[in-house]
């Protein structure tokens, strides 16, 4: 028998069947179900009460397929629409629900609403576009009339004002120029109280119809401010265009661009009696109110400016010209008290007191010639929203600006007020002084420096200047008195005796300037004073006196390098090279990093290569980032034909030396190159030292020996 057929027999029918819902294998032996990672639940006991779709359904009924899972992936979103799947579909719609969805409809209603009239108000953009390029339609192929856009005002829109102007302007623009006239002046029948369309009338029609088509549109629109101000462009003579003015003002009489055009072609007394009428009908314009002002007498000007005060209480320049208006009358007096009234009214008004307009204020009354006015009001709102500890500060700021603006001024008042404020600061009175030095006379200088000293005795700056000022002006006498003054405060100042002796040798005063040098170094000696006292002695021949008080002043002021110097120039002058050669070593040792000192005895050792050269490494081992070392050694090598030594010292110092200090090398190693090299080198050293003053004034000198005077002028920029 065959086993395949006997197996089949045997096989029973349930064996391919699915197993209940709920089927757990070996409940009838007491087996329980149970979980594991692989169930999507736990399994339960046939006729579990918890089962709720076997109560519904049955245990064997067919049961509704499972609604899907919503697809949240990220190839299901929309950046405008979100989710396709309705993601909160299984939360309860409660009333908070409807009120916002309620909410959120009316929002996109409203939104629609404005979307539709944006359409319609910008709808013309695109004719208007085709307009501005119509050239390219001469070339374009032909198209029929109704899809035209010059046929744009006689498809449905017969009162749109733009469609008319914009088709007019594209006739225009392809030269059709009557058709245009015709659009336009339709428009003009469907649009008449329309100021634009007349506008565009009147600018399309020749200047003998222009008048005609104006005329119509003024019977439509009346209160027109711009077909009256086009009406009177029309006219030639100045006569007709008082005439059209005439008859605007009586049509809109409360216009203040009507007014101020009329009263500019009216002579003095009839544009005053038209300015009297023109503040009637406008009498918030504070512009004609101060216009008929400055056309009044004194008298009527006051009544004028208190008549604006009190039809526009709320405005400064009325105030600011009232000042004014007294200061040129010479009411010196009631200026300040103007401006004091001005801020108290305005504040009264809740007006704002904007600190930066009222010094604008004052720096346009400077530049008018009001300068008490100016100082009014720099000194009733300078201090205005500024900290106290940031006055100072912000003063000298205010000033500088107004300085800049050439508001001299200005900046005179802020500094006077600065100086009420802060009388012994040094700082604001040398600002101020300054100010007076560049933009001032020197009455003035002189003037404000007397207070200066005065406030700030010690100040030894401030007495200085004074007294340069009376020797330039050629009053010795006077600058001698200033300075015995100021020994008086500063007995002890090294500044002010130098500068005693200066006045008296610069005016040949020897004796004079000897005795002030004895005085100063008995009371008040400084390695300064005796260098000065060396240097008379010195320069008036007396070379023992000069050793002497030279000599006098190492011993005490042994780090002074000059000193040194000078004892050994004095040693060379007479002849004595070994002294000096002695003086320029002891020097050195004391001040190594000298390197004047140093040069002094490299050059004094001159005839003595060896020598000089010696001096000059241990110069350079003291000093070994000075250029002027470096230069000086390569310079002694070149003199004694050693060029290649010359280039390599030339090459050591550029290494050494930093770029900012080392253009002289740079300028010196482009001669040391053969003359075709030389640009080359001169590029190089424009790259690493480009606004060296040595460095340009060896590339001007290229092109001067080229004869390229104009590239030597400028510099780098010719290679």
């Amino acid at each position: 028998m065959n086993v395949s057929l006997m197996v089949n027999k045997q096989k029973k029918g349930f064996i391919n069947m699915p197993a209940p819902l709920g089927y757990v294998a070996g409940v009838g032996r007491g087996a329980t179900g149970f979980t594991t990672r692989s169930d999507i639940g736990p399994a339960r006991e046939s006729g579990d009460p918890t089962n709720e779709q076997e109560k519904k359904y049955g245990p064997n009924a067919k049961r509704p397929e499972p609604e899907p899972e919503e697809d949240l992936n990220d190839m299901n979103y929309d950046e405008f629409a979100g989710y396709g799947e309705n993601l909160f579909k299984d939360t309860p719609y409660e009333q908070d629900d409807k009120e916002a969805d309620e909410i959120y409809e009316e929002v996109d209603k409203r939104m629609d609403e404005r979307r539709k009239e944006y359409r319609e108000k910008y709808s013309g953009i695109k004719c208007y576009s085709i307009v501005r390029s119509g050239q390219k339609y001469r070339h374009s192929s032909p198209t029929s009339r109704g899809n035209s856009p010059r046929c744009l005002p006689m498809i449905g829109r017969p009162f749109r004002t733009w469609a008319w102007i914009a088709s007019a302007r594209l006739e225009e623009v392809v030269g059709k120029l009557q058709v245009a006239r015709n659009i336009v002046m339709k428009g003009t029948e469907m649009c008449p109280n329309n100021e634009d369309i007349w506008l565009e009338a009147i600018r399309l029609q020749p200047s003998d119809t222009g008048k005609a088509v104006v005329a119509q549109g003024v019977r439509h629109i009346a209160t027109s401010v711009k077909l009256w101000i086009a009406a009177s462009r029309l006219e030639t003579t100045t006569k007709g265009k008082r005439r059209v003015f005439r008859r605007a003002l009586e049509a809109v009489p409360n216009s203040v661009r009507l007014w101020k055009a009329a009263v500019e072609l009216e002579e003095l007394d009839d544009a005053r009696v038209m300015l009297s009428r023109a503040v009637e009908c406008c009498p918030q314009s504070v512009d004609l109110w101060l216009a008929l002002s400055k056309l009044e007498t004194y008298d009527n000007a006051r009544r004028v400016l208190n008549r604006a005060r009190e039809n526009v209480p709320t405005d400064r320049m009325i105030w600011i010209t009232a000042a004014k208006l007294e200061e040129a009358q010479g009411n010196v007096e009631r200026v300040d008290k103007i401006v004091e009234r001005a801020i108290s009214s305005l504040q009264s008004n809740a007006v704002e007191i904007n600190r930066e307009e009222w010094l604008q204020d004052a720096e346009d009354a400077d530049k008018a010639g009001s300068e008490i006015t100016c100082k009014a009001i720099v000194r009733h709102t300078i201090g205005m929203d500024v900290e106290e500890q940031d006055r100072e500060e912000q003063w000298l700021e205010d000033a500088e600006s107004a300085v800049g603006r050439a508001a001299y001024g200005a900046a005179r008042a802020v500094y006077a007020h600065a100086l009420g404020v802060f009388p012994g600061k040094e700082s604001v009175w040398r600002e101020a002084a300054r100010l007076e030095s560049n933009h001032g006379t020197r009455e003035s200088l002189e003037s404000l420096l007397q207070r200066a000293v005065a406030h700030c005795p010690k100040a030894e700056e401030l007495w200085l200047r004074g007294a340069k000022s009376k020797w330039l002006a050629g009053d010795v006498k006077a600058a001698r008195t200033i300075l015995a003054l100021a020994f008086q405060a500063n007995p002890n100042s090294e500044r002010i005796w130098l500068a005693a002796v200066k006045l008296e040798s610069e005016n040949n005063e020897d004796e004079r300037a000897r005795r002030l040098l004895k005085k100063a170094r008995d009371n008040a000696m400084t390695a300064k004073v005796m260098m000065k006292s060396v240097k008379l002695e010195w320069m008036l021949g007396n070379l023992v006196e000069a050793q002497r008080l030279c000599a006098q002043g190492i011993a005490r002021y042994a780090d002074f390098a000059k000193l040194w110097m000078m004892k050994g120039q004095l040693h060379g002058e007479q002849g004595d090279k070994d002294l000096a050669s002695r003086s320029y070593s002891d020097g050195v040792k004391r001040n190594p990093t000298s390197t004047p000192l140093w040069l002094l005895w490299a050059r004094l050792e001159a005839g003595n290569l060896i020598k000089a050269r010696a001096v000059l490494e241990k110069a350079r081992m003291a000093n070994p980032q000075s250029p002027e070392l470096w230069l000086e050694a390569a310079r002694v090598e070149l003199r004694a034909g050693n060029k290649q030594i010359a280039h390599n010292l030339m090459a050591r110092g550029m290494q050494e030396c930093p770029k900012e200090v080392s253009g002289m090398l740079w300028a010196e190693a482009i001669f040391l190159e053969s003359r075709p090299q030389r640009k080359a080198k001169s590029v190089d050293a424009l790259k690493k030292c480009e606004h060296d003053p040595y460095v340009l004034l060896a590339v001007a000198k290229l092109f001067w020996a080229e004869r390229k005077l104009t590239k030597a002028r400028s510099g780098s920029s010719g290679l």
